[in-house]
């Protein structure tokens, strides 16, 4: 099975130099915690509910790229040869109770009491049983991988994930947001050295492409708490009296 390869062959290549790597690979995508620092248990210990993410990808970034799901995989990116042709393309797991799970993994680490629910958005803030409701958008999430030039050690290669999102708070019962902003992140494997300056290191850190991603999402989701104004906002907001 195609579905299968996992990624495994990622970086494998013939002798004559053209890629051997399955057409498919079924990638991991996951939440690295503490990989943001600075705003671990600054919040107050109030609790909130995290609803499931709505999906709002426009693949703006994914170009002419067939971005539809493989066998209830969702496309999450591709791996391009030297001549930008697709060599292999990306699928992660489901993303919507990914997203939950991570948002609620960082209002933990923000100090908060965190769960997640599969009720909707309306059914969450009537049934009042947290103080807050976190809902999220997913509006961008992507990883293309690249071969690069050849050196003596062998094929060189580059990757760049990005993922964004919407996000509200809102304060049950009321369905107008008490808090709304907006979370995104790049991350370039290596990175990409700064302008009129040489790279120090042109190895990648990461070989599969599904890590690169997760770094890119794991800032985006830790940077909802690293909102200035969201911060200020909880920490000033009185507690909600409980009947």
């Amino acid at each position: 099975m195609l579905a299968m390869a996992l990624g495994a062959a990622a970086c494998s290549t013939t002798t004559g130099g053209q890629s051997a790597m399955p057409a498919v690979s079924i990638q991991t995508l996951q939440f690295y915690p503490y990989l943001v620092k600075g705003f671990q248990n600054s919040y107050p210990k109030r609790t909130i509910v995290v609803v499931t993410p709505t999906l709002l990808r426009d693949f703006a970034q994914a170009g002419n790229a067939d971005h539809s799901p493989y066998q209830g995989h969702p496309a999450i990116g591709e791996i391009l040869d030297q001549r930008d042709q697709v060599v292999q393309r990306l699928y992660g797991p489901e993303l919507g109770p990914l997203l939950r799970d991570a948002l609620a993994e960082a209002a933990r680490e923000a100090g908060m009491i965190a769960s997640t629910t599969t009720n909707p958005l309306q059914t969450e803030l009537q049934a009042r049983r947290a103080d807050y409701v976190l809902a999220a958008n997913l509006t961008e999430l992507w990883v293309v991988k690249q071969r690069g030039k050849d050196t003596q050690a062998g094929p060189s290669w580059f990757s760049a994930a990005r993922v964004s999102m919407i996000v509200a708070i809102y304060k049950p019962p009321f369905d107008v947001p008490f808090w709304q902003g907006a979370s995104s992140a790049q991350y370039d494997d290596p990175a990409m050295p700064a302008a009129g300056a040489l790279p120090e290191d042109e190895t990648e850190i990461y070989s599969e492409p599904g890590q690169v991603l997760s770094v890119a999402l794991s800032r985006a989701v830790a940077g909802i708490f690293q909102h200035e104004d969201l911060h200020t906002l909880l920490l000033q907001d009185a507690p909600r009296t409980r009947p």
